[in-house]
């Protein structure tokens, strides 16, 4: 059964609750690529783990995070008009496939921070960037099934990830 300290696995679908009620697939893992974490240790999305607490091997689950519940609202302070001249590259060149409209961008903050932004607006003289994670805003829905449940080691513990098969090497 899940509880604290458990290495789960399982395969889900997750789709977003479009407006309408319709419903955006996103992605899905399956039993060669299963999503393997130990429960309990904050890794995850607080709601998504609740929702499996208590579950065996083998069992179904279905539900729906609202967006306070996934990655938050949509916040206004993380959309910013940067000017271009930080987009240009040594020799001045501004590099027009890599900066345009639905692409992620790398980009690091004055404290050394590395952050994903969507471009959403090119100008002459400014670029829009919108550091909001890509789910903010989005209601959630997962099904899936629980395939693997075990104690976590000691080690994987101590370390907060898992070893061995579905997890990190080393």
């Amino acid at each position: 059964m899940i509880d604290a300290n458990k290495v789960v696995s399982l395969q889900y679908s997750l789709s977003v609750v479009n407006d309408d009620a319709t419903e955006t697939f996103m992605e899905k893992t399956n039993e060669q690529n299963p999503l393997v974490f130990i429960s309990g240790i904050g890794n995850l999305l607080p709601e998504f783990e609740k929702n499996l607490w208590g579950k065996s091997i083998g069992d179904a689950f279905d539900f729906v995070l609202n967006a306070e519940e996934g990655y938050g609202p949509m916040e206004e302070d993380k959309v910013a008009t940067l000017p271009i001249g930080i987009f240009l590259d040594e020799a001045g060149k501004f590099d027009a496939e890599l900066i345009k409209v639905g692409n992620y961008v790398p980009m690091m903050d004055n404290a050394g921070h590395q952050h994903q932004g969507l471009v959403v607006n090119v100008g002459l003289e400014s670029i829009t960037m919108d550091f909001n994670h890509p789910m903010a805003g989005k209601n959630l829905h997962f099904t899936g099934t629980i395939s693997g449940i075990r104690e976590a080691s000691p080690e994987e513990l101590d370390h907060g990830h898992v070893h061995g098969e579905g997890g990190h090497q080393h």
